[in-house]
């Protein structure tokens, strides 16, 4: 697996994000994603990909994108999504791990996040 930075043409990653909401986050929809996948657009992630300071890292392996995560420059981590696809291979967390790299290497002594139902028990054991 290899994370790297985001570029522009990331932004169809949104697509990931889309599938990966509706198919893993369930317990924080109700099975109904559609009020989450407002923002969830193409301008969206350009827009997070663009800004300064943020950092955005799409992991991906044999061509294939495996997951993205995002953190703003005030170490707010903005979303890390898997494709349901790669459930189970290690994206989940070598991606909040790179973030974190990077956020530590930016001069931030925290990251902080809101998890989700779904996320909340991993983050938490992840520490």
């Amino acid at each position: 697996m290899r994370i790297r930075d985001a570029a522009p043409a990331d932004a169809a990653a949104c697509d990931l994000l889309r599938r990966s909401i509706a198919a893993l986050c369930g317990a924080d929809h109700g099975g109904d994603p559609a009020a989450w996948l407002v923002s969830g657009t193409p301008a969206d992630l350009a827009a997070w990909i663009g800004a300064p300071g943020n950092v955005v890292l799409p992991a991906e392996a044999a061509g294939r994108l495996l997951g993205v995560g995002a953190t703003t420059a005030a170490g707010k981590v903005r979303l890390t999504y898997v494709a349901p696809e790669a459930r189970r291979r290690g994206v989940s967390r070598t991606l909040p791990a790179a973030l974190e790299d990077r956020a530590c290497a930016a001069g931030q002594a925290r990251c902080t996040l809101h998890g989700t139902l779904t996320a909340r028990r991993f983050y938490a054991a992840a520490g």
